[in-house]
């Protein structure tokens, strides 16, 4: 368990710190913030597309062979990303970065996930995310030591993908096998089986990848410096990192379907109030609770994949969680980009507690129909 957790924590840090980092170097280009919005579409676009590919990949290569491929693959990709400061060029390159990227966290969530015994399944699901949105956090927060200028904060990048290689070869022969009991099953009929558990996922990715890629924007509409946002993405991403823990015992004492109903339901709360308390302090325990909750909605996803399902099913739910996040992310970003540029800087928070409003609305419609 702890070399599957570290694995995607190193890569988590690489990850966490592209989207701000970007963000801000388009931001200071003059992008517009819907353009901006597409290009960080990318890297969900590349989940969207692996994600049918990984459980034959998983089977015929091996998870471990897989995991380390790509993280070198995408430490080169985030190399050319550095090479080049055009945002059209960047366009495929994020989108690599993003295929790379999303078996490592298919592959990992399967390992642990099969090892997890049910009775702890909540607290150690709640550790992986705790850990894992750590990972997050210390991306953004080291753009405040080593800047958005120049090559040290790609550097920073490009190490920890190449450290996450590292540890999977070194806990190669402590991995679990690939789970082949069961039916073969496709994303698509993935989805027959658990429309609502992937419309969480969805979710949950697109108000992520909102708040990273586009908070620079909307700090900056309210006349915030770029080390501020810097570290309010870094409390959000906190936020994420200490509360999962604790949401996963609240999911084992209550279930996961109403803790996740819980968390939709804060999260919108979080959203109405986030533009009235900005220029307050606070923001910073706002932010901070939610982030955790927020991201505590993929954390009641994965929990429910475990209590629902095994083997070869697992893995095509582990690549369906993947493909929702993509789409999460593709169209979360853009449409909320464009919400920004129609109607102002309060569309970032508008679009967020919409999201959050359907998600609670659909999960009490299931819990009349339970």
């Amino acid at each position: 368990m702890a070399g599957i957790i570290a694995t995607v924590t190193v890569f988590a840090v690489a990850q966490g710190l592209t989207y701000p980092l970007l963000s801000f170097i388009l931001e200071r280009q003059g992008t517009t913030s819907g353009l901006i919005g597409l290009s960080a579409a990318m890297t969900p676009l590349g989940f969207i597309v692996s994600a049918s590919f990984i459980p034959a990949l998983a089977r015929r290569v091996g998870g471990a062979r897989l995991a380390i491929l790509c993280s070198v693959l995408a430490a080169l990709t985030l190399i050319a990303i550095a090479c080049t400061q055009e945002v059209w060029t960047w366009m495929p390159l994020r989108f690599l970065l993003g295929f790379f990227a999303n078996p490592l966290y298919v592959i990992s969530e399967t390992w642990l996930i099969s090892i997890t015994p049910a009775p702890r399944r909540g607290r150690i699901m709640g550790l992986y995310s705790s850990i894992v949105s750590g990972g997050f956090a210390i991306g953004p927060l080291s753009l405040g030591l080593v800047g958005t200028q120049g090559w040290p904060p790609f550097t920073v990048g490009i190490v920890a993908f190449l450290l996450c290689g590292l540890i999977v070869l070194a806990v190669v022969p402590r991995l679990p096998k690939t789970p082949h009991e069961g039916t073969a099953t496709s994303v698509g009929g993935f989805l027959a089986l658990a429309p609502l558990l992937l419309f969480a996922v969805f979710t949950a990715a697109a108000f992520e990848q909102i708040l990273l890629s586009l908070f620079a924007v909307y700090g900056a509409a309210l006349g915030s410096a770029e080390e501020g946002i810097a570290s309010l993405i870094t409390c959000f991403i906190a936020g994420n990192a200490v509360l999962q823990i604790l949401l996963g015992r609240v999911a084992e004492r209550f279930g996961s379907t109403q803790s996740m109903l819980f968390c939709a339901l804060a999260s919108l709360a979080g959203c109405l109030l986030l533009p009235p308390l900005f220029t307050s302090w606070l923001i910073w325990p706002l932010v901070f609770v939610l982030g955790g909750v927020s991201f505590g909605i993929y954390t009641m996803s994965l929990i429910q994949l475990g209590e629902r399902f095994t083997g070869q099913v697992l893995i095509a739910g582990n690549a369906a969680f993947a493909f929702a996040w993509g789409v999460g992310g593709i169209l979360g970003s853009p449409a909320t980009g464009l919400a920004m540029q129609l109607i102002g800087h309060h569309g970032l928070p508008s679009s967020l507690g919409l999201l959050c409003c359907v998600l609670a609305a659909l999960l009490m419609a299931q819990s009349r129909r339970a």
